[in-house]
């Protein structure tokens, strides 16, 4: 009898280091880009909000996506592998990463199916009476407080399964799968964006919201929170410390890492700051055509994508096409994110289960993720989405980072992996990076992480009630709490 020999197992490959870039950028530019970007900024004072971003880009942000991308080139393994290499004790940051990533997945996913609701709207712009009413009544049917979660919203859960559905089919195949789409769903969008931005400042009105958008107010550099928000937006936007980046990074063996991470980081940026030419812009004109301050309209807040750029786009010329370009945008930036998230996931179980298909390791991730979302299709679900999303970003990743930072930089060596970077790079990495990674970045993180605390221990943030406070923190620590489980389990070294 002729023995069968054991087929190798071998680690996907992106087909090209394009595919690599093509995948990196759709991963960064979500639909944070055009939804919490510009909410953020019209929160924090439009121009006050852009002088921390960008200082955080530079000082935070590329330096720990140089990080990951090393990390995760290096390791060749996903974030649990990664860290589970350097010592198995320290396996729980990964498992931290990519829990705290699934959760974003699951309320993304639902931002997600809002989208597709809008889209749907776009053909006959039914919104228009009353954006505000369509929104909250009609689309949400929303309780009136957290309190009452008043059962789910039939429409919203519907939506969801068929993002969830579109997502499976994104990640069934790996980077075989994820290299196919990215091909179009990166490029489109940014298209579709420039296309946005020009025609909104064409619009009468439309210097006052790009003036209200570029001009710094100063006294804002002092608010502490303006600092978190722009900590919290390149985190989400950059994908830094979902564990995304570090397994995309290892599917990719020829990367130029330090290069590769001042492309991905500064296309992104650029991007966001496009889509915030075409959200100001395009409310600097509804605002001269309501006889409103700009300031007003864009401190919506994360219903802004939903009311006040729906509001204004049904007051333009060609409504109906101009929406469907805006919602297609809005779903095409999304779902890049959205299917590198569950990519994250599909990498940890793909990497520790060889034997399991990656078609099963996807469905089994993507029916968890819906099963998780449920809780925000509900009529209170926009309360826990709000409430979610504050405590995720403002602590869970945030510390995911600095615990990123403390393991390179105390534990394994900063220099060490500087060197590894350096060894075929065309840009090198100077000492610079060794510092910022031992010492500024997670001392900075973690001021602002206990500056933000509190501010959240002297009053509830939302005025949400205690009991829903404590969900928040449950969010945080729950991934904390699995994570040194984990690490400390007993088991194969």
């Amino acid at each position: 009898m002729v023995k069968k020999k054991k087929r190798k197992t071998t680690r996907d490959r992106w087909s090209s280091h394009w595919i690599f870039l093509f995948a990196a950028i759709g991963s960064a530019v979500g639909i944070g880009n055009v939804w919490r970007f510009p909410y953020l900024a019209g929160k924090y004072g439009g121009g006050a909000f852009l002088i921390p971003y960008l200082i955080v880009l530079f000082l935070l942000g590329i330096p720990i996506l140089i990080l990951e991308y090393a990390l995760g080139r290096r390791m060749q393994r996903g974030a649990v592998g990664a860290f589970g290499k350097i010592n198995s004790k320290l396996k729980g940051v990964g498992v931290n990463a990519v829990f705290v990533g699934f959760i974003v997945c699951a309320y993304y996913s639902v931002v997600m199916a809002w989208s597709l609701i809008y889209f749907l709207h776009s053909f006959r712009v039914s919104w228009a009476p009353n954006p505000k009413e369509f929104f909250f009544t009609n689309v949400l049917e929303i309780s009136s407080n957290i309190r009452f979660l008043d059962g789910i919203n039939w429409i919203i859960f519907a939506a969801l399964i068929a993002v969830w559905v579109l997502i499976y089919f994104c990640v069934w195949k790996g980077t075989k799968s994820v290299g196919k789409v990215v091909m179009i769903t990166m490029p489109l969008p940014v298209l579709l964006i420039i296309v946005m931005a020009i025609r909104g400042i064409t619009l009468p009105g439309s210097l006052e919201g790009i003036l209200f958008y570029l001009t710094p107010n100063f006294r804002a550099l002092f608010d502490i929170q303006v600092w978190n928000a722009a900590i919290s937006q390149i985190f989400f936007t950059l994908s830094i410390a979902f564990g995304i980046m570090i397994a995309y990074a290892s599917f990719n063996a020829e990367m130029q890492i330090k290069k590769d991470a001042w492309i991905i980081a500064v296309i992104n940026s650029a991007i966001s700051l496009i889509a915030g030419f075409a959200v100001f812009a395009t409310l600097g004109f509804m605002a001269a055509r309501q006889g409103l301050p700009v300031s007003e309209i864009a401190a919506a807040g994360p219903s802004l994508a939903f009311i006040a750029f729906p509001q204004a786009l049904s007051l333009m010329p060609f409504a109906a096409l101009f929406s469907l370009i805006f919602f297609i945008t809005l779903i095409s930036l999304a779902i890049d994110s959205a299917f590198s998230l569950v990519e994250s996931v599909s990498t940890v179980f793909s990497d520790k289960f060889k034997k399991l298909s990656k078609p099963w390791i996807a469905a089994g991730v993507c029916f968890v993720g819906f099963l998780t979302g449920i809780i925000f299709t509900t009529r209170a679900g926009m309360y826990f989405l709000d409430l979610v999303d504050h405590f995720v970003t403002n602590y869970g990743l945030v510390l995911v980072g600095v615990a990123e930072c403390v393991v390179i930089g105390w534990f394994y060596g900063a220099p060490r992996l500087r060197r590894y970077i350096n060894r075929d790079a065309d840009w090198k990495l100077g000492k610079w990076w060794d510092f910022s990674i031992k010492y500024l970045c997670p001392a900075v993180l973690l001021y602002l992480v206990i500056a933000q605390f509190v501010v959240d221990v002297t009053e509830n943030y939302g005025g949400y009630p205690d009991w829903a406070i404590w969900i928040g923190w449950l969010v945080v620590l729950a991934p904390i709490a699995v994570s040194v489980v984990i690490s400390l389990w007993p088991g194969k070294r």
